[in-house]
């Protein structure tokens, strides 16, 4: 059996580290909020080259306390990519402003910043970019946009821990950067766990009240917060990792650029592209195939995990559709039929990846 990760693997690789720390952890008894989220906000804060971090319950609770901290309510518009994960529109929907679905680019995926700039009305108040797969999306170009509209710029960087632009790191560009610590993510705890990045003092400061119940002081609160801290034990795990990161994203690329020297050579296979913008860190390796289904399921039948990221794009899902109804988005319908993701992290071998490429080239060519 060949999975989508083998979380097991990089365990036993750093099983003593993390076992030594959570037993430290453990006996110094400070969970919440303790020296290791502390360490780990610093940490990460140098990595990504920013003033400040904030840990916070997870991806989606970053993207939603980033949002209201941004000053986004009800009545706003906050323009977003249709192909992503819910969590992105969700935590618009949260704080009672609008998403407003743009379409994709058919080779990054990334949304179309031409659209996006067309898209843009009175009520807009920021955009939000998805950095999908771990693909940069051109933040010099949605920069511009934003500066000449007066919009905010939050990144949804959820798969892009480690990728950058010019080594500026996603997450740094705009007013803030919202990451998820999801266990298969390029940087991932054992449980859920998010983080915040951000240059704005004030905008960290009212992210830690936010994520404490409101509360600057303890006791005293100015506003309705939330329980969305980061965990202790979930620090300890990912500090272990982070010092890791790079090495950890340089093996995804190995792994992609061997799918991709194959595939390219299989015909109705379309690899991923890499635009040349950012380093891509390939949290997911997401192809094109004309004959998806059949692929899959031979796939399937040879023990190999395979998955399709994303099946319908936002603006037809259920909860969203009438509010969309109509909304012409037909890149990121197209590409919904046609994506496939394949097995990729940074313990995948080569001779693994050989043997899923032979098994698609046998499925198109026969």
């Amino acid at each position: 059996m060949i999975p989508m990760v083998d979380l097991k693997q990089q365990y036993l690789d750093l099983k003593e580290e993390i076992d030594n720390g959570l037993l430290a952890g453990l006996e110094e008894t400070k969970f919440i909020l303790g020296p290791n989220v502390r360490a780990f906000e610093e940490e990460c804060a140098e990595y990504l080259g920013v003033a400040h971090t904030v840990g916070v319950a997870s991806g989606t609770e970053a993207l939603h306390l980033a949002l209201i901290a941004a000053g986004i309510e009800e009545g706003d518009e906050v323009i977003t990519t249709a192909f992503t994960f819910i969590a992105t529109a969700e935590a618009i929907r949260y704080v009672g402003a609008t998403p407003v679905f743009v379409d994709i680019d058919p080779h990054t995926f990334n949304m179309d910043l031409k659209q996006t700039e067309e898209a843009i009305t009175e009520r807009t108040r920021a955009i939000l970019p998805v950095h999908i797969f771990g693909q940069p999306v051109d933040m010099t170009t949605v920069l511009s946009l934003a500066e000449r509209h007066d919009l905010r710029v939050i990144e949804d960087c959820a798969q892009s821990f480690g990728a950058h632009i010019g080594g500026t790191q996603t997450g740094s560009f705009g007013l803030a950067g919202c990451y998820s610590f999801f266990p298969s993510k390029n940087l991932g705890g054992y449980g859920d766990g998010g983080l915040v990045s951000t240059n704005s003092a004030g905008l960290a400061e009212h992210l830690r009240a936010l994520r404490n119940h409101g509360s600057w002081k303890q006791y005293h609160h100015s506003e309705i917060g939330f329980n969305s801290r980061l965990d202790e034990l979930q620090a300890i795990i990912l500090r272990v990792k982070l010092k890791r990161i790079d090495n950890y994203n340089e093996n995804r690329r190995r792994v992609a650029h061997r799918y991709s020297a194959a595939l390219a050579e299989i015909p109705g296979i379309t690899p991923p592209h890499e635009d040349g913008i950012g380093h891509h860190v390939y949290h997911q390796y997401t192809l094109l195939a004309e004959n998806r289904d059949t692929i899959q399921q031979a796939l399937r039948d040879q023990g190999i995990a395979s998955a399709i990221y994303y099946p319908i794009p936002l603006h037809n899902q259920e909860v969203f559709v009438d509010a969309c109804r109509g909304l012409p988005l037909p890149v990121s319908e197209r590409i919904s039929q046609q994506c496939l993701s394949l097995p990729i992290f940074p313990e995948l071998k080569d001779s693994q990846v050989d043997r899923i490429i032979d098994v698609i080239g046998k499925v198109v060519n026969g």
